[in-house]
């Protein structure tokens, strides 16, 4: 039962930092920061320039580290304070479907990394290589 236990988190570790890298990943090449600030700004989000580079960076490096299991609670912790900021700037008025760009999918990504961070990285991870 362990066994299904641990690869249950890797899977959920590896899915959810997939998405939230390649969500940074977007941010800063794709998009490009500059264009990410002004977005930001039009949601009203304070220092969006400041702002969208810490998201980015948040999303990419703990997507990341979610993936390899590494320092997993804090991965998990910044991406779910990440996806509650999503939460209130911009999706929480426009009811729960993404198509309205409502609040389902950050949701579910901010649940999911907090999820994953109480739990930990399991068995599969560089935690439990490092012994944490």
């Amino acid at each position: 039962m362990e066994t299904l236990r641990d690869a249950a988190i890797l899977l959920a570790r590896v899915g959810l930092g997939v998405v939230f890298a390649a969500h940074g990943w977007q941010k800063f090449f794709t998009l490009g920061l500059n264009r990410v600030g002004e977005q930001f700004a039009g949601y009203g989000i304070p220092q969006p320039a400041v702002t969208a580079a810490i998201v980015a960076g948040v999303e990419l490096v703990a997507g990341a580290a979610l993936i390899a299991g590494l320092l997993t609670p804090l991965a998990g912790i910044l991406l779910g304070v990440d996806m509650a900021g999503a939460f209130y700037f911009v999706h929480a008025t426009n009811g729960p479907f993404i198509t309205q760009n409502g609040w389902e999918l950050v949701v579910a990504l901010g649940v999911g990394a907090l999820l994953v961070a109480a739990v930990g990285a399991g068995r599969f991870s560089i935690d439990r290589v490092l012994g944490g």
